[in-house]
């Protein structure tokens, strides 16, 4: 079978490393876990869906991220 590219690039022929990468903000922590405050260090429960970084902070509305 010929090694033909597909409109995602090269099939299952390809050398391996080539693989879509990681989202920028993404860590990889799974559902479960905490969002905290970057100005306050205020904790909120992650909410399954929401990334924290598009979440503001329920007492001063500064940005969250993710617990680590």
């Amino acid at each position: 079978m010929p090694n033909a590219r597909g409109p995602l690039g090269p099939g299952r022929f390809s050398p391996p490393g080539r693989g879509r990468g990681r989202q920028p903000e993404g860590f990889g922590l799974g559902p479960n876990g905490e969002c905290v405050c970057s100005k306050c260090n205020k904790k909120v429960l992650h909410q399954r869906g929401i990334p924290c970084y598009e979440q503001k902070c329920p007492d001063c509305g500064a940005p969250m991220t993710r617990e680590k």
